[in-house]
């Protein structure tokens, strides 16, 4: 999976695999995390938010577990 650098304080990278609608996000603490079953509109609509971190919050964040 390709991932993408980000401009954000929370996100460093987004990556998504459209065969699998899985979706990792590499977080400035260090941190990632895969995301399962996530829509293509919500991955691309973290990638154009102005805030990644408040999209993340408000349309990612406690879903899509795999």
């Amino acid at each position: 999976m390709e991932m993408i650098a980000v401009r954000s304080d929370a996100i460093t990278a987004v990556g998504y695999d459209p065969s699998t609608k899985r979706m990792r996000i590499c977080f400035q603490q260090g941190h990632t995390y895969d995301f399962c079953n996530v829509p293509l509109d919500v991955y691309n609509g973290l990638i154009a938010a102005v805030s990644k971190g408040s999209y993340y919050n408000q349309h990612i964040r406690d879903r899509y577990q795999c």
